[in-house]
């Protein structure tokens, strides 16, 4: 619907190109009155066939160029009287917050690009959520923090994605120039602090949880209105002392109210050996799904788990607000002017 937010300031204009056309119209009387009188001869030129044809051009071309300013005018008058419409919106806000935990220790690696390629893919889904990521081998690093800048996390996805790809095999490891070696262990840097210990995933899976608000230090109520969730992906092959195992981190995640979803990063053939059976057993018990790679509806899977789990969408009322609507006039604008200058032009040939 068309409405007209300063109605008053069209009056005005309206008003003010009357007095500016009355008084041109004075001025311009008077020095017709002036050329008139000097002028010797006119008339006979025009009693011609040709000069009485120009004459009639001239005149239709000038009624012309007046409608059309007097159009330019109006719209412009129009223009200050700031013509708008309603716009209507149904708001959702999600309230839900998305840790990608990644290992990125020697066994994992060479699967961690399909990993980073899932997770690209889960973010593809999402509207509205919060992600991080922190990847981990004996210590942990956080990629980005906890945002929704999705152009942002798209793009780091797809930086790790590409580092990634030449660790995928030993093949692609040899192809290595010495510049991508070093970008990869720019990449991992900081995952490998502690000594003789590798893979050490119940202290990986606590630091990707204190990255989620209240975690460290007992989340709140407060904290407890948005829903958290961690996306492990890990082969669960540990080297070395942990300062927590897998089952105590998820006991503490769980009582934080944290759901971790497990994301078996390893070889096909392994998706059978105890340390990945004692990992789907141990996830599944604190309440989260574990998938592997092989299972083509992985993605889909866990995104459903996760849409199933989220209980607190916050859905606002549809809400209306008047916004600037200059589209069509602005447009009539420009073509009124841009043919008024054509017949001005035409006029003065």
């Amino acid at each position: 619907m068309l409405h007209w937010q300063w109605p008053w300031a069209a009056a005005v204009s309206v008003a003010a190109a009357i007095a500016v056309g009355a008084l041109a119209f004075w001025l311009n009387a008077r020095r017709d009155d002036a050329d008139a009188a000097e002028a010797f001869g006119i008339d006979d030129d025009l009693k011609t066939d040709e000069g009485a044809r120009l004459m009639r051009l001239w005149r239709r071309l000038g009624r012309t160029a007046a409608a059309l300013l007097v159009a330019a005018l109006t719209v412009t008058c129009a223009f200050t009287a700031r013509p708008t419409h309603v716009d209507a919106q149904h708001e959702r806000s999600a309230t839900r917050d998305i840790v990608l935990c990644l290992d990125v220790s020697g066994s994992a690696l060479p699967y961690d690009r399909e990993v980073i390629d899932t997770y690209r893919s889960l973010v593809e889904r999402f509207q509205g959520e919060r992600i991080g990521m922190s990847i981990f081998n004996s210590t942990s690093r956080t990629v980005f923090p906890l945002t929704d800048d999705y152009a942002m996390v798209s793009r780091e996805l797809d930086e790790a994605s590409t580092l990634l790809e030449g660790v995928a095999s030993q093949d692609n490891i040899d192809d290595m120039s010495d510049e991508q070696y070093q970008q990869v262990s720019d990449w991992l840097a900081g995952t490998q602090n502690r000594k003789n210990a590798t893979s050490l995933i119940g202290d990986g899976l606590v630091s990707c949880a204190a990255m989620l608000p209240g975690f460290s230090y007992g989340r709140s109520q407060q904290d407890m209105d948005r829903d958290a969730s961690i996306v492990l992906a890990t082969d669960n092959v540990v080297s070395g002392t942990p300062t927590y195992t897998l089952e105590e981190a998820l006991d503490m995640t769980s009582k934080a109210g944290i759901t971790v979803d497990g994301l078996f990063s390893g070889p096909k053939e392994s998706e059978g050996d105890e340390q990945t059976a004692r990992m789907r057993t141990l996830i599944e018990q604190h309440g989260g799904v574990f998938l592997t790679q092989s299972n083509g509806d992985s993605v889909d899977g866990l995104v459903r788990s996760i849409d199933e789990r989220q209980t607190k969408d916050v859905d606002t009322d549809d809400r209306a607000a008047w916004t600037d609507a200059p589209g069509w006039w602005t447009l009539a604008l420009a073509v009124l002017v841009g043919a008024w200058l054509l017949v001005a032009w035409r006029l003065r040939r």
